[in-house]
C-alpha cells in the first residue's frame, strides 16, 4: 500500500496538515483539465485557526485501468515526479510549485501537490491558439532546451534513461497501435494523412530505434492541452504542466511536435517561420547559437513525433470522445506538417 493518498476521496485534512504544517479543518476537491493518463484536480482547503480558504492543484493516477496501466508500463508517473524533484529546478520554464511529491516502488500510484496557476486559460488543442499564445509556448520550449543544452548531470541522469529494450518494444508495438488507428479513423481522417502514419508504422524500427546523441531534456508532448495561458489571472503569460513524457531527445522534437500537432495546419502554415526564427533568438539569448541550417534536418524528422503520439496514445489510452477529437486533431496537423516537409524520405535516408 501506498503511504500517501492515491485518490482526491482519501486526502484527508489530517495528512494535508501534515504535509503543509499548519491545522487544515477540512478539504473539498473539484476535478479539472482534460488529461487522459493522469487525474488532476483542485482542493479547497479551509483552516482551524484562519478564517480564508486556499486552493491547491493536485494530480492522481488516472481512474481508467488501461490509462494508468499503460502509464505503469512506460514509467510515466515516476518520470514526472522526479522531474519536479530533480530537473524543474536547473530549468527556466514555468511550471507550478510542488509543495508534495511522492511516487511508489511499483510506479503505478503517485501524488503531486502543487501550487493553484488559476484564474488561468486552458490551452485547448482541438481549438488551437492565437498567434501570442504559440509565442509564449516557444519561449517556454527555449526555457527548457537551453538551460538543459548539453548538460552532463541532467542527460546521464539514471531517471531519464529509457529501461533497456524499450525502443525495441515501442517499435514492435507501433504496427500494431496503427491498425487500432486505422481500424477507428480510417473512414475519417483524410486518406494522404492516414497514408502517411502507415509508412510510418512500416518504418517503426527506424524511426524508434535510431540511436541518436541526446541534446537536451525534451517535454516529449509539448502542446496546448499541457499550458495554462495568463496564469494568476493574467500576471505571467504561460506555465507547462504534465511532464511525465520528459525525456532526452532533441529539441526539435518539441518544436515541430508544437506546431504541427500542437497549432493545426492552418496556424503553422501562417506562423511557421516566424516561430522558428523566435525560437532561435530566444537559444541565442540563453547562449546557445542555431541556424536554421543547423535544425532543418531534426525539425523534419520532429514532425513525426507528433504522428507517431497521436497514433500510439489512441490505441493504448481510454477511448473517449474528446479523446477522438483530440488525436484526429494531433494527426491532421502533425501529419501535415510531415508531408510538406518530406519527413518520411529523411527517416528513409532518402535526402
Amino acid at each position: 500500500m501506498a503511504e500517501f493518498p492515491t485518490h482526491p476521496d482519501a486526502v484527508t485534512p489530517d495528512w494535508l496538515g501534515r504535509v503543509l504544517g499548519i491545522s487544515v479543518a477540512g478539504v473539498e476537491w473539484k476535478p479539472i483539465g482534460t488529461g487522459q493518463v493522469g487525474d488532476s484536480v483542485r482542493l479547497t482547503i479551509s483552516f482551524r485557526d484562519l478564517p480564508e480558504t486556499q486552493t491547491l492543484a493536485a494530480k492522481f493516477p488516472a481512474e481508467d485501468a488501461t490509462s494508468r496501466g499503460t502509464a505503469a508500463m512506460f514509467g510515466l508517473y515516476r518520470k514526472e515526479v522526479e522531474f519536479y524533484r530533480q530537473a524543474a529546478p536547473l530549468l527556466e520554464v514555468r511550471v507550478p510549485q510542488v509543495h508534495f511529491a511522492a511516487v511508489a516502488e511499483d510506479g503505478a500510484d503517485f501524488i503531486l501537490l502543487f501550487e493553484d496557476l488559476g484564474p488561468a486559460r486552458q490551452g485547448d488543442q482541438i481549438a488551437s491558439c492565437s498567434s501570442d499564445d504559440a509565442k509564449a509556448a516557444i519561449r517556454q520550449a527555449a526555457a527548457i532546451h537551453a538551460p538543459s543544452w548539453g548538460r552532463a548531470d541532467l542527460l546521464e541522469a539514471a531517471w531519464l534513461q529509457p529501461p533497456p529494450g524499450q525502443a525495441e518494444r515501442i517499435a514492435q508495438m507501433y504496427p500494431q497501435a496503427q491498425a487500432i488507428f486505422r481500424e477507428r479513423y480510417g473512414d475519417i481522417l483524410d486518406p494522404a494523412l492516414m497514408a502517411l502514419c502507415d509508412e510510418l508504422a512500416e518504418l517503426s524500427e527506424r524511426y524508434f530505434i535510431r540511436g541518436e546523441p541526446p541534446q537536451c531534456l525534451v517535454h516529449g508532448d509539448f502542446r496546448l492541452d499541457n499550458m495554462l495561458f495568463d496564469i494568476r489571472g493574467g500576471q505571467e503569460p504561460v506555465a507547462v504542466l504534465d511532464w511525465q513524457t520528459a525525456a532526452i531527445g532533441h529539441a526539435m522534437t518539441d518544436v515541430a511536435y508544437f506546431l504541427g500537432c500542437g497549432l493545426g495546419e492552418a496556424m503553422w502554415r501562417k506562423h511557421e517561420s516566424e516561430l522558428l526564427d523566435l525560437y532561435l533568438d530566444e537559444m541565442a539569448a540563453r547562449g546557445v547559437e542555431l541556424s536554421r541550417g543547423d535544425i532543418e534536418q531534426d525539425y523534419r524528422l520532429g514532425a513525426l513525433h507528433g504522428v507517431s503520439t497521436a497514433v500510439f496514445s489512441a490505441a493504448f489510452v481510454e477511448r473517449t470522445e474528446r479523446g477522438d477529437a483530440n488525436f484526429l486533431s494531433m494527426a491532421r496537423g502533425a501529419c501535415s506538417l510531415a508531408l510538406e516537409h518530406g519527413s518520411i524520405a529523411v527517416l528513409r535516408g532518402e535526402n
